[in-house]
């Protein structure tokens, strides 16, 4: 193990210092490396072999485009184990880890709706979506009362979508809070 972190430093500075020789056998040496990381950490997760080759190409690419980040008094591995886990991240994230099961396979265990369910009357949530105020009031009526979704709502108000889930995620924790008031 010393020995490989030892020749993957000695090649990463070569091939940082302009060796391509060097270069070829740093990759070359990295890639069962990352594939070995990214594959082990993908199997809890679920992804297909494609998906975990897609992940090991774009952590080499990473490598290619920081490779200059490279700290030459720390060990390869770990740095480059770090930047495989972030695109194994980066790659879930796209994927989404979403189950779709019909509701009609839940139907008859589903608890039948109650006459009161502790809700709000209309008014009611239109004076607590009142207590909010220019973008915040904007965002959370047009997703939580409209039912639009975060880039129909950016699209309209001419805003990031980061920045709708901002607004969205501040404006109810201020509903939260009024509501606590409210029902006071």
């Amino acid at each position: 193990m010393r020995e490989r972190e030892a020749d993957w430093s000695d090649w990463m500075a070569s091939a940082i210092a302009g060796d391509a020789g060097a270069y070829r056998r740093l990759l070359s040496a990295l890639a069962p490396f990352v594939r070995s990381v990214v594959r082990n950490r993908a199997a809890s997760f679920g992804l297909a072999s494609a998906d975990v080759e897609d992940v090991v190409q774009e952590t080499l690419l990473a490598i290619h485009l920081k490779r200059g980040t490279w700290d030459d008094s720390q060990p390869v591995g770990p740095w480059v184990a770090a930047i495989a886990r972030n695109k194994l991240i980066d790659a879930l994230r796209r994927k989404g880890r979403r189950v779709h099961v019909p509701v009609e396979d839940f139907a008859e265990v589903l608890p039948a709706e109650t006459g009161d369910d502790n809700g709000l009357r209309p008014d009611e949530a239109e004076k607590l979506i009142s207590v909010l105020k220019g973008r915040q009031h904007e965002v959370v009526k047009a997703i939580s009362v409209d039912g639009a979704d975060i880039g129909e709502t950016a699209k309209k108000l001419s805003m990031s979508e980061g920045a709708v889930r901002v607004a969205l995620h501040r404006g109810l924790a201020a509903l939260s809070q009024a509501y606590r008031s409210f029902r006071e």
